[in-house]
């Protein structure tokens, strides 16, 4: 069997990942963001919200150095986790919904603006 992200050959019921170059990444920090916080607000499993920020960051940033490299991976990847961390005081001041779609509106603007947005890397 080959890697999960090749040829869609093999066994059908095995799903490979779609091409990293096909994948839009300012919903998939939304997802991981909004997601995550929501998960672990609604389950009140914590670490179960973290696995919903994870997964989707991880996929996110599989393109993001797919079309950019590592800097731009590394800068966005900076950008989430540091959205993620920010929320929480940010919360304090202004309540925790404004805060992480305030933090999610950032982090998925900086994703879409650095790799999205841009044609060239096609």
């Amino acid at each position: 069997m080959g890697p999960p992200f090749g040829p869609r050959t093999g066994d059908p019921r095995l799903v490979a990942m779609k091409d990293a170059q096909e994948v839009s990444t300012a919903p998939l920090v939304a997802v991981g963001l909004i997601g995550g916080y929501l998960t672990a607000r609604e389950t009140g499993i914590r670490p179960l919200g973290g696995v919903v920020l994870a997964a989707a960051g991880a996929y996110a940033a599989r393109t993001w150095y797919a079309k950019r490299g590592w800097p731009t991976a590394t800068a966005l990847g900076f950008a989430y986790l540091g959205g993620f961390g920010l929320s929480h005081p940010l919360a304090k001041k202004i309540g925790a919904w404004p805060a992480v779609v305030t933090v999610t509106a950032a982090a998925a603007g900086a994703a879409y603006l650095a790799v999205d947005a841009r044609r060239d890397a096609d």
